[in-house]
Protein backbone atom coordinates (compact mmCIF):
# COMPACT_ATOMS: atom_id res chain seq x y z
CA UNK A 1 0.00 0.00 0.00
CA UNK A 2 1.57 3.28 -1.12
CA UNK A 3 0.12 5.49 1.60
CA UNK A 4 2.46 8.38 0.81
CA UNK A 5 1.23 8.52 -2.82
CA UNK A 6 -2.32 8.62 -1.51
CA UNK A 7 -1.48 11.53 0.80
CA UNK A 8 0.35 13.40 -1.94
CA UNK A 9 -2.49 12.98 -4.42
CA UNK A 10 -4.99 14.30 -1.87
CA UNK A 11 -2.69 17.18 -0.89
CA UNK A 12 -2.13 18.30 -4.49
CA UNK A 13 -5.85 18.90 -4.91
CA UNK A 14 -5.80 21.44 -2.06
CA UNK A 15 -3.49 23.92 -3.82
CA UNK A 16 -2.05 24.92 -0.44
CA UNK A 17 1.01 26.84 0.70
CA UNK A 18 3.72 25.64 3.06
CA UNK A 19 6.40 27.63 4.86
CA UNK A 20 9.86 26.08 5.20
CA UNK A 21 11.70 28.43 7.58
CA UNK A 22 15.08 26.66 7.46
CA UNK A 23 16.17 27.88 4.02
CA UNK A 24 19.84 27.68 5.06
CA UNK A 25 19.63 23.89 4.98
CA UNK A 26 20.33 22.43 1.55
CA UNK A 27 17.79 19.64 2.10
CA UNK A 28 15.07 22.28 2.38
CA UNK A 29 16.09 23.83 -0.93
CA UNK A 30 16.20 20.45 -2.65
CA UNK A 31 12.79 19.61 -1.18
CA UNK A 32 11.44 22.95 -2.36
CA UNK A 33 12.46 22.17 -5.93
CA UNK A 34 10.70 18.82 -5.79
CA UNK A 35 7.56 20.14 -4.05
CA UNK A 36 7.19 22.78 -6.77
CA UNK A 37 8.00 20.31 -9.55
CA UNK A 38 5.35 17.87 -8.30
CA UNK A 39 2.90 20.77 -7.82
CA UNK A 40 2.36 19.51 -4.30
CA UNK A 41 2.18 23.02 -2.81
CA UNK A 42 3.32 26.59 -3.13
CA UNK A 43 6.40 27.24 -0.99
CA UNK A 44 7.50 30.16 1.18
CA UNK A 45 11.14 30.20 2.26
CA UNK A 46 12.47 32.44 5.05
CA UNK A 47 15.70 34.34 4.49
CA UNK A 48 17.44 36.97 2.40
CA UNK A 49 16.60 36.42 -1.24
CA UNK A 50 20.13 36.96 -2.54
CA UNK A 51 21.58 34.46 -0.06
CA UNK A 52 18.88 31.84 -0.62
CA UNK A 53 19.13 32.13 -4.41
CA UNK A 54 22.93 31.93 -4.24
CA UNK A 55 22.70 28.72 -2.21
CA UNK A 56 20.18 27.28 -4.66
CA UNK A 57 22.42 28.14 -7.60
CA UNK A 58 25.40 26.52 -5.88
CA UNK A 59 23.33 23.35 -5.36
CA UNK A 60 21.95 23.42 -8.90
CA UNK A 61 18.31 23.45 -7.79
CA UNK A 62 15.50 25.48 -9.30
CA UNK A 63 13.44 27.37 -6.71
CA UNK A 64 12.38 30.27 -8.91
CA UNK A 65 8.68 29.68 -8.20
CA UNK A 66 9.16 29.84 -4.43
CA UNK A 67 8.43 33.02 -2.51
CA UNK A 68 11.36 34.15 -0.38
CA UNK A 69 10.57 36.43 2.57
CA UNK A 70 13.06 38.34 4.70
CA UNK A 71 11.21 38.97 8.01
CA UNK A 72 12.94 42.34 8.47
CA UNK A 73 11.41 43.59 5.20
CA UNK A 74 7.97 42.03 5.57
CA UNK A 75 5.15 44.55 5.36
CA UNK A 76 3.20 43.01 8.25
CA UNK A 77 6.11 42.55 10.65
CA UNK A 78 4.79 45.35 12.91
CA UNK A 79 1.41 43.61 13.07
CA UNK A 80 3.14 40.34 13.88
CA UNK A 81 5.15 41.99 16.66
CA UNK A 82 2.05 43.59 18.19
CA UNK A 83 0.24 40.24 18.17
CA UNK A 84 3.13 38.39 19.79
CA UNK A 85 3.68 41.06 22.44
CA UNK A 86 0.01 41.03 23.46
CA UNK A 87 0.08 37.23 23.66
CA UNK A 88 3.30 36.98 25.67
CA UNK A 89 3.56 40.16 27.75
CA UNK A 90 1.96 38.44 30.75
CA UNK A 91 4.91 36.01 30.62
CA UNK A 92 7.35 38.90 30.95
CA UNK A 93 8.25 39.38 27.28
CA UNK A 94 9.12 43.02 26.55
CA UNK A 95 8.46 44.95 23.36
CA UNK A 96 12.20 45.07 22.65
CA UNK A 97 12.47 41.31 23.00
CA UNK A 98 9.45 40.89 20.75
CA UNK A 99 11.13 42.82 17.94
CA UNK A 100 13.95 40.27 17.94
CA UNK A 101 11.79 37.19 18.45
CA UNK A 102 9.53 37.82 15.45
CA UNK A 103 12.59 37.98 13.19
CA UNK A 104 13.55 34.44 14.19
CA UNK A 105 12.68 32.19 11.20
CA UNK A 106 10.82 29.64 13.35
CA UNK A 107 8.69 32.26 15.08
CA UNK A 108 8.16 34.20 11.86
CA UNK A 109 7.10 31.01 10.10
CA UNK A 110 4.66 30.21 12.92
CA UNK A 111 3.26 33.74 12.61
CA UNK A 112 2.66 33.20 8.89
CA UNK A 113 0.63 30.14 9.87
CA UNK A 114 -1.22 32.00 12.61
CA UNK A 115 -2.17 34.84 10.25
CA UNK A 116 -3.23 32.32 7.56
CA UNK A 117 -0.67 33.55 5.05
CA UNK A 118 0.26 29.86 4.65
CA UNK A 119 -1.49 26.60 5.51
CA UNK A 120 1.22 25.16 7.73
CA UNK A 121 4.90 24.91 8.61
CA UNK A 122 7.48 22.12 8.38
CA UNK A 123 10.70 22.54 10.37
CA UNK A 124 13.26 20.63 12.40
CA UNK A 125 16.06 19.99 9.91
CA UNK A 126 18.24 22.55 11.72
CA UNK A 127 16.31 23.06 14.96
CA UNK A 128 15.44 20.77 17.85
CA UNK A 129 11.94 19.46 18.45
CA UNK A 130 11.86 21.64 21.57
CA UNK A 131 12.59 24.78 19.56
CA UNK A 132 9.99 23.94 16.89
CA UNK A 133 7.30 23.23 19.50
CA UNK A 134 8.24 26.34 21.50
CA UNK A 135 7.62 28.61 18.51
CA UNK A 136 4.37 26.82 17.66
CA UNK A 137 3.03 26.91 21.21
CA UNK A 138 3.96 30.53 21.89
CA UNK A 139 2.55 31.80 18.59
CA UNK A 140 -0.26 29.41 17.61
CA UNK A 141 -1.14 27.69 20.86
CA UNK A 142 -3.21 24.62 21.54
CA UNK A 143 -6.44 23.86 19.71
CA UNK A 144 -9.62 25.07 21.41
CA UNK A 145 -11.00 22.44 23.77
CA UNK A 146 -7.61 20.79 24.28
CA UNK A 147 -4.72 21.36 26.67
CA UNK A 148 -2.23 18.85 25.29
CA UNK A 149 0.11 18.75 22.30
CA UNK A 150 0.89 15.16 21.38
CA UNK A 151 1.93 13.01 18.44
CA UNK A 152 0.84 10.05 16.39
CA UNK A 153 2.42 7.61 13.97
CA UNK A 154 0.78 6.18 10.88
CA UNK A 155 1.54 2.46 10.87
CA UNK A 156 1.10 0.85 7.45
CA UNK A 157 0.97 -2.84 8.31
CA UNK A 158 1.25 -5.34 5.45
CA UNK A 159 -0.70 -8.57 5.47
CA UNK A 160 -2.39 -8.05 8.81
CA UNK A 161 -4.85 -10.96 9.02
CA UNK A 162 -4.72 -11.28 5.26
CA UNK A 163 -4.87 -7.64 4.22
CA UNK A 164 -2.87 -4.42 4.37
CA UNK A 165 -4.08 -2.23 7.23
CA UNK A 166 -3.36 1.30 8.38
CA UNK A 167 -3.39 2.05 12.10
CA UNK A 168 -2.68 5.25 13.99
CA UNK A 169 -0.68 4.99 17.22
CA UNK A 170 -0.67 7.75 19.82
CA UNK A 171 1.21 9.10 21.70
CA UNK A 172 4.62 7.67 20.85
CA UNK A 173 6.87 10.74 20.95
CA UNK A 174 5.79 13.67 23.16
CA UNK A 175 3.95 13.14 26.50
CA UNK A 176 5.84 10.78 28.85
CA UNK A 177 3.17 9.97 31.44
CA UNK A 178 -0.17 11.51 30.50
CA UNK A 179 -2.93 12.05 33.01
CA UNK A 180 -6.42 10.78 32.20
CA UNK A 181 -7.29 14.28 30.97
CA UNK A 182 -4.22 14.36 28.73
CA UNK A 183 -4.94 10.85 27.49
CA UNK A 184 -8.41 12.03 26.45
CA UNK A 185 -6.81 14.92 24.54
CA UNK A 186 -4.45 12.47 22.83
CA UNK A 187 -7.38 10.24 21.83
CA UNK A 188 -9.31 13.19 20.38
CA UNK A 189 -6.28 14.53 18.52
CA UNK A 190 -5.34 11.15 17.06
CA UNK A 191 -8.90 10.50 15.91
CA UNK A 192 -8.89 13.92 14.25
CA UNK A 193 -5.56 13.18 12.57
CA UNK A 194 -6.88 9.90 11.16
CA UNK A 195 -10.01 11.55 9.84
CA UNK A 196 -7.99 14.34 8.21
CA UNK A 197 -5.44 12.08 6.58
CA UNK A 198 -7.44 8.99 5.64
CA UNK A 199 -11.01 10.26 5.55
CA UNK A 200 -12.52 7.21 7.25
CA UNK A 201 -14.20 6.78 10.63
CA UNK A 202 -11.82 6.51 13.58
CA UNK A 203 -12.40 3.59 15.92
CA UNK A 204 -10.37 4.38 19.01
CA UNK A 205 -9.11 1.77 21.47
CA UNK A 206 -7.69 2.90 24.81
CA UNK A 207 -5.11 0.23 25.51
CA UNK A 208 -4.24 -1.40 28.81
CA UNK A 209 -3.11 -4.74 30.22
CA UNK A 210 -6.74 -5.26 31.23
CA UNK A 211 -9.91 -5.74 29.20
CA UNK A 212 -13.17 -4.64 30.79
CA UNK A 213 -12.26 -5.42 34.38
CA UNK A 214 -10.03 -8.45 33.86
CA UNK A 215 -7.47 -6.75 36.13
CA UNK A 216 -7.52 -4.08 38.82
CA UNK A 217 -4.73 -1.53 39.16
CA UNK A 218 -4.29 2.24 39.33
CA UNK A 219 -2.86 2.16 35.79
CA UNK A 220 -6.08 0.57 34.58
CA UNK A 221 -8.08 3.13 36.55
CA UNK A 222 -6.43 5.92 34.52
CA UNK A 223 -7.64 4.38 31.26
CA UNK A 224 -11.16 3.94 32.64
CA UNK A 225 -11.18 7.56 33.77
CA UNK A 226 -10.16 8.58 30.27
CA UNK A 227 -13.25 6.84 28.88
CA UNK A 228 -15.43 8.76 31.33
CA UNK A 229 -13.87 12.05 30.22
CA UNK A 230 -14.50 11.23 26.55
CA UNK A 231 -18.12 10.48 27.41
CA UNK A 232 -18.44 13.82 29.21
CA UNK A 233 -16.99 15.62 26.21
CA UNK A 234 -19.48 13.86 23.90
CA UNK A 235 -16.90 13.14 21.21
CA UNK A 236 -18.13 12.27 17.73
CA UNK A 237 -16.19 9.04 17.19
CA UNK A 238 -16.44 5.48 18.50
CA UNK A 239 -14.08 4.63 21.36
CA UNK A 240 -13.74 2.01 24.04
CA UNK A 241 -11.45 0.95 26.88
CA UNK A 242 -9.87 -0.49 28.73
CA UNK A 243 -8.87 -2.98 26.02
CA UNK A 244 -5.88 -5.25 25.66
CA UNK A 245 -4.16 -4.98 22.30
CA UNK A 246 -5.48 -8.30 20.98
CA UNK A 247 -9.02 -7.43 22.06
CA UNK A 248 -8.68 -4.14 20.20
CA UNK A 249 -7.54 -5.44 16.83
CA UNK A 250 -8.45 -9.15 16.51
CA UNK A 251 -12.19 -9.63 15.79
CA UNK A 252 -12.49 -13.07 17.40
CA UNK A 253 -10.73 -11.92 20.58
CA UNK A 254 -12.69 -8.68 20.70
CA UNK A 255 -15.98 -10.54 20.39
CA UNK A 256 -14.97 -12.86 23.20
CA UNK A 257 -13.56 -10.32 25.65
CA UNK A 258 -15.77 -7.31 24.91
CA UNK A 259 -18.87 -8.59 23.08
CA UNK A 260 -20.87 -5.37 23.40
CA UNK A 261 -18.12 -3.04 22.17
CA UNK A 262 -18.38 -0.96 18.99
CA UNK A 263 -14.60 -0.90 18.78
CA UNK A 264 -13.20 -4.19 20.07
CA UNK A 265 -11.68 -6.26 17.28
CA UNK A 266 -11.98 -3.42 14.76
CA UNK A 267 -9.93 -0.57 16.20
CA UNK A 268 -7.88 1.51 13.76
CA UNK A 269 -6.58 4.05 16.32
CA UNK A 270 -4.60 2.70 19.27
CA UNK A 271 -4.03 4.99 22.26
CA UNK A 272 -1.20 3.84 24.51
CA UNK A 273 -1.38 4.64 28.24
CA UNK A 274 2.10 6.20 28.37
CA UNK A 275 5.08 7.09 26.21
CA UNK A 276 7.11 4.04 27.15
CA UNK A 277 4.48 1.60 25.90
CA UNK A 278 3.72 3.75 22.84
CA UNK A 279 7.32 4.13 21.74
CA UNK A 280 8.10 0.45 22.36
CA UNK A 281 4.88 -0.60 20.64
CA UNK A 282 5.36 1.28 17.39
CA UNK A 283 8.98 0.14 17.08
CA UNK A 284 8.08 -3.49 17.70
CA UNK A 285 5.36 -3.38 15.04
CA UNK A 286 7.70 -1.57 12.67
CA UNK A 287 10.40 -4.24 13.01
CA UNK A 288 8.44 -7.46 13.64
CA UNK A 289 5.66 -6.81 11.13
CA UNK A 290 7.79 -4.93 8.60
CA UNK A 291 5.36 -2.03 8.98
CA UNK A 292 6.02 1.43 7.56
CA UNK A 293 6.02 4.04 10.33
CA UNK A 294 5.18 7.56 9.11
CA UNK A 295 5.69 10.29 11.66
CA UNK A 296 5.70 11.51 14.30
CA UNK A 297 2.86 13.85 13.38
CA UNK A 298 2.52 16.71 15.86
CA UNK A 299 -1.14 17.19 16.82
CA UNK A 300 -3.23 19.29 19.17
CA UNK A 301 -2.04 22.67 17.90
CA UNK A 302 -4.57 25.24 16.73
CA UNK A 303 -2.90 25.20 13.29
CA UNK A 304 -0.53 22.65 11.75
CA UNK A 305 3.19 22.67 12.42
CA UNK A 306 5.14 19.44 11.93
CA UNK A 307 8.56 18.62 13.31
CA UNK A 308 11.32 16.77 11.46
CA UNK A 309 14.28 14.83 12.73
CA UNK A 310 17.53 16.72 12.23
CA UNK A 311 18.67 13.64 10.34
CA UNK A 312 15.71 13.92 7.94
CA UNK A 313 15.97 13.26 4.24
CA UNK A 314 14.69 15.42 1.39
CA UNK A 315 11.91 12.85 0.93
CA UNK A 316 10.93 13.22 4.61
CA UNK A 317 10.42 16.96 4.10
CA UNK A 318 8.30 16.41 1.01
CA UNK A 319 6.17 13.73 2.66
CA UNK A 320 5.65 15.80 5.80
CA UNK A 321 4.56 18.73 3.65
CA UNK A 322 1.75 16.57 2.26
CA UNK A 323 0.66 15.58 5.78
CA UNK A 324 0.61 19.18 7.01
CA UNK A 325 -1.53 20.27 4.08
CA UNK A 326 -4.05 17.53 4.75
CA UNK A 327 -4.18 18.30 8.47
CA UNK A 328 -4.73 21.98 7.72
CA UNK A 329 -8.04 21.17 6.05
CA UNK A 330 -9.58 19.50 9.12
Amino acid sequence: MDIIKLFKDKAKALNGTIVLPEAKDERMLKATEQILKEKLAKVVLIGKADEVNADAKRLGVNICEAEIINPADYKRIGEFADFFYEKRKAKGVTQEQTKEIVLNPLFFGALLVQFKVVNGMVAGALNTTGDVLKSALQVIGVKAGLKTVSSSFIMVTPNFMGEDRVFLFGDCAVVPNPTAEQLADIAISTATTRSALLGDEPKVALLSFSTKGSAEHELVDKVRETCKILAERKVDFDYDGELQADAAIVPKVGASKAPNSKVAGNANVLIFPDLQSGNIGYKLVQRFANAEAVGPIIQGLAAPVCDLSRGCSVEDIINTTALVLLISQK
